[in-house]
């Protein structure tokens, strides 16, 4: 993956900065992020959505609205209506630079941006929101205190976020006369409707009211602990993932890049030093090191595919076996663990030299068996393909096609 920094001009002619997230081989789809009040492009919700639905495939673009982060313009002359121009403008670049922006996501404000903008991004399949308030008027709280200095005088300086920004009337009038629940009911797209139930900013009763205004069909999703902000990676990663497979099913995605029928296809992300995008068939997966290897722990490490790959199998040659018998079998679970020992310590190994892969298995089965029947099934679980070819003589042979 790669992340490039873009302009392209703005909706009133300023310039606007943008990151767009490249992922690894050709993107699945061409999607377009909308950051929250006064946040840009650099928030943490908007790099790490970005960033992670970048290694399910996605190429993202995230930019600043105008007067906000790089961006060109001032943010006291910008109104909810002129971020919604930007957004339009932000497609329509994505559009003759790279590929249609199939997919729009807004966080918080933005959501509420990507809702507005979306009936005029013809291109657009799916939308959805993080966060994201049911009425745009909703971010009045945000500088509550300075509203009546806003109404009587036209214009308060007000901090948010730390920063200092100018407020004028005219953004408050603005965001005070959208039909935003009439844009929902009329909006023709997939939705998806992302919230955190412990969300201090913007409450579950606004997701509740996006969700009814909306039309068929639509979804949602809890974001469960999360804070509105995203501020944890595994948050922000567990967005993505959602986004990338609810995604899936409304936005056009071009078949996989054409591979030998049956290879896996490991190839580096460029993000840290070990990280590969796996590809087998239609499935993606990431595979990484640990942290203390200098890993970013991106995903399962090799050896943990190995003993995933080895549970998976006698879990589900297994539950062929119980089928076939009929036999009651409710649940099966299988752990793998992976070591190495010094052969000298183990007693019935062939090798006596060096160190020698183990790999412990626990078998869990629930269900109305006896001692006998599943006794049968452990057993029936060494004959599972992979536990056979690991016992077996292996070749490992370079292509000659290799360069």
């Amino acid at each position: 993956m790669k992340t490039e920094t873009v302009t392209f001009p703005g909706a009133t002619g300023h310039i606007l900065s943008g990151r767009l997230e490249h992922p690894s081989g050709a993107p699945r789809a061409w999607a377009v992020f909308a950051h929250c009040f006064t946040c840009g492009k650099e928030s943490a919700a908007a790099t790490r959505v970005s960033r992670a639905l970048a290694t399910q495939g996605f190429a993202v673009l995230r930019f600043d609205f105008a007067g906000i982060g790089h961006s060109g313009g001032a943010f006291e002359t910008s109104t909810f209506s002129s971020n919604v121009d930007d957004l339009v403008a932000a497609a329509d670049f994505l559009r003759s630079a790279h590929g249609p922006p199939a997919l729009l996501i807004g966080h918080s404000l933005g959501g509420a941006a990507v809702l507005a903008a979306a009936g005029r991004i013809s291109d657009a399949r799916a939308v959805v929101t993080i966060g994201a308030p049911a009425d745009v008027a909703h971010v009045e709280h945000n500088f509550a205190e300075a509203v009546q200095v806003i109404e009587e005088h036209g214009a308060a300086n007000v901090t948010l976020g730390g920063k200092p920004f100018t407020i004028r009337r005219e953004l408050l009038e603005d965001i005070r006369d959208q039909p935003q629940l009439e844009r929902i009911a009329n909006l023709r797209k997939a939705l998806l409707v992302m919230q955190a139930p412990g969300d201090q900013v913007v409450g579950t009763d606004n997701a509740t009211a996006i969700f009814r205004a909306a039309k068929h069909p639509k979804s949602f999703i809890s974001l469960d602990n999360a804070d509105h902000f995203l501020t944890r990676p595994a948050d922000a990663a567990y967005a993505a993932q959602v986004i990338a497979a609810w995604a899936a099913r409304y936005v056009p995605m071009p078949a996989p890049t054409a591979h030998p029928e049956g290879a896996v296809v490991a190839e580096e992300t460029g993000d840290g030093q070990f990280t590969n995008l796996v590809q087998s068939g239609r499935h993606f997966l990431l595979a990484d090191e640990p942290v203390d290897v200098g890993g970013k722990d991106s995903g399962p490490s090799p050896y943990d595919l190995l003993a995933a790959s080895l549970a998976a199998c006698k879990s589900m040659t297994m539950r062929m076996y119980a089928r076939q018998k009929n036999w009651p079998v409710d649940r099966i679970a299988v752990e793998v663990k992976h070591d190495k020992i010094h052969a000298a310590d183990c007693r019935d190994c062939e090798t006596r030299d060096g160190k020698i892969d183990t790999f412990t298995v626990s078998i869990r089965i629930e269900g109305d068996l006896d001692d006998a029947q599943r006794a049968r099934m452990i057993e029936i679980s060494e004959k599972c393909p992979v536990h056979r070819t690991l016992m077996s003589e292996v070749k490992i042979r370079l292509s000659p096609s290799t360069p």
